[in-house]
């Protein structure tokens, strides 16, 4: 047998085979203690498991809070250049700067203990739990999972109990009118970026048009489409739109001649698309209050005066 490059058996040196790891006392139930063993180390695998977690959710929440922090502190950064300086504007940089560099401490410091936690799962003793178990039921891969697509039931009822819930902030956002207002709320309410607010606030503006309070139609058109303006850029840099609201309020700001135009466009377009609904609705609502009355009127046989009258020669 050849004594060059062969197999390596180094990785089987620290097996743990807890069922045959001593001989036990005659007057005690082996069953038993290997029963109470095998628990006991499978309780310490979930621990050393659920800690594994915690340290993967307290770091994913530590970089959420960073970038947030960093996009605050970049608009206030650009407020201070614009020379919009103030005490008040002063103070809060201040406080952002301080909240950064410790959020990028923490960063730093639960990627160490991740790194830490990995190191000790290698040199974990193998066992029959262990040995037997897949070995690719957890992937760790560097891309967004394909969410799983939602029947219309399921969209229906999602968009009912959070209109129901959040009527009250959604219609406040609707009537904000400064891009400085809209950016603060949003902030202060991050759950209010998503499909079911922008539906919300188109389904506010047929209300609005068909009570003729054209004004307020508008005004709350302009706000549907500063939300959907931020769920296409979400869409296009595959991130959570409570990610980047902030990132289309400074675009806006600055917005070029292309980008405006397409923004006002959607706004008109939008508008229309209102009109028009409100005056299908208005009709159906009239036709059916015609039949209602048609009903009411009719005699003997189901015959309609209005119609037999309107029959007779003249």
């Amino acid at each position: 047998m050849s004594t060059g490059a062969g197999i390596d058996y180094s990785a089987w040196d620290h097996i743990y085979v807890s069922d045959d790891e001593d001989v036990t006392s005659p007057y005690v139930d082996t069953q038993s203690l290997y029963r109470m063993r095998h628990r006991a180390r499978l309780e310490r695998m979930a621990e050393f498991q659920q800690r594994g977690d915690d340290l993967e959710n307290s770091t994913a929440e530590c970089k959420r809070l960073l970038e947030e922090a960093r996009g605050r502190l970049k608009e206030l950064e650009e407020g201070m250049k614009e020379g919009e300086e103030d005490e008040e504007r002063e103070a809060e940089l201040k406080k952002v700067q301080a909240e950064v560099r410790k959020l990028k401490k923490d960063e730093k410091v639960f990627e160490k203990m991740i790194e830490e936690h990995r190191r000790e799962e290698k040199k974990l003793p193998w066992d029959v739990d262990t040995i037997s178990k897949e070995g690719f039921s957890r992937s760790v891969l560097n891309i967004k999972p394909i969410p799983k697509e939602e029947t219309q039931e399921e969209k229906v009822e999602k968009h009912k109990t959070f209109v129901e819930m959040y009527a009250k902030e959604i219609k406040h956002f609707g009537m904000l009118r400064r891009c400085e207002d809209s950016q603060k709320y949003l902030s202060d309410n991050p759950h209010l970026v998503c499909e079911e607010t922008a539906n919300c606030l188109v389904v506010l503006c047929i209300d609005f048009e068909i009570d003729e309070k054209h004004a307020l139609m508008e005004q709350v058109a302009h706000q549907a489409i500063v939300m959907k303006f931020i769920l296409d850029l979400a869409g296009t840099l595959a991130v959570d739109p409570r990610g980047c609201f902030r990132q289309f309020f400074s675009k806006i700001k600055t917005a070029d001649k292309p980008y405006q135009d397409a923004f006002d466009h959607e706004l008109e377009m939008l508008k229309e698309r209102v009109r028009s609904c409100a005056q299908i609705r208005m009709e159906s609502a009239m036709e059916e209050l015609e039949e209602e009355e048609k009903q009411k009127r009719l005699g003997p046989g189901g015959l309609d005066p209005v119609e037999v009258y309107e029959s007779l020669p003249k």
